[in-house]
């Protein structure tokens, strides 16, 4: 069953690929959500990411990885320890694997975090969702210096079918990246999501100074002439409305490259 569900995923990677990776030769992204019970298993993960799974895939020569936690979630049920990976083509995310099995030094470090027993787990569950940049944004936008202070907000739309989540992806690329631009939004990545647990969607990150700012910001977006002409335009009656949105605050960890 686990060699049919990864053959399924190869394929499924492979048509996106064909058609639209190859069109737009944009970035291919991971997000992995670590999902922790208590403050034992976040420090584990933390120690983790900053010591090992950085360093090695910096020396696999893959950059500009994100490590967030979202905002307020230090008393919740379920903490989550957010990382972003960029890669320059679904080969370079498809040869990571291999690269780290023959990393020594990496297999040797991290061995206590891979082959953690039952009754001690470093994490309670780990998701993982694949993208495709879009194409009037085909790489990381990221910010000019770091700063642990700033709002990242993770945001996915879910569309009732994939026809209208090209559609919306439409929107995006013909008129509301250019409105987020204007608007100093500064999104990181747009991406439309290849495999993960509530497709079709995209999702994508603005980066905003603080909570208050990033609240007036969606205020100024919302009165935005541009953004009141097509979202009322006729032809996206359809496009303007999703399924379900999802927004996560976070903030960068101090470990993050950015």
């Amino acid at each position: 069953m686990k060699s049919i569900s990864f053959i399924a995923i190869v394929i499924l990677l492979s048509f996106f690929s064909q058609n639209c990776y190859a069109k737009n030769g944009g970035d291919f992204y991971q997000i992995t959500i670590y999902k922790c019970k208590n403050d034992t298993q976040v420090r584990r993960v933390d120690e983790y990411l900053k010591a090992l799974w950085i360093p090695a895939l910096h020396k696999a020569g893959i950059k500009n990885i994100g490590v967030f936690k979202p905002i307020g979630n230090d008393t919740a049920q379920i903490k989550l320890v957010l990382v972003l990976t960029s890669f320059r083509s679904q080969d370079e995310w498809m040869k990571l694997a291999d690269k780290l099995s023959k990393d020594e030094t990496y297999q040797s470090s991290a061995a206590n975090f891979l082959n953690a027993s039952a009754n001690n787990v470093p994490y309670q569950r780990m998701e993982s969702i694949l993208l495709i940049a879009f194409a009037a944004q085909r790489h990381l936008f990221l910010p000019a210096s770091k700063d642990t202070t700033r709002v990242f907000e993770l945001r996915s739309y879910e569309s009732p079918t994939a026809s209208l989540l090209n559609k919306k992806i439409a929107m995006f690329n013909n008129d509301e990246i250019k409105i987020f631009n204007r608007l100093g939004f500064n999104p990181v990545f747009y991406g439309r999501v290849v495999s993960g647990s509530r497709m079709p969607n995209l999702m994508y990150m603005p980066v905003f100074k603080d909570v208050a700012a990033r609240n007036e910001q969606w205020k100024v977006f919302g009165a935005d002439a541009k953004w009141k002409e097509i979202s009322s335009d006729p032809k996206n009656e359809n496009n303007v409305s999703v399924n379900h949105i999802d927004s996560i605050l976070m903030h960068g960890t101090s470990y993050s490259d950015y």
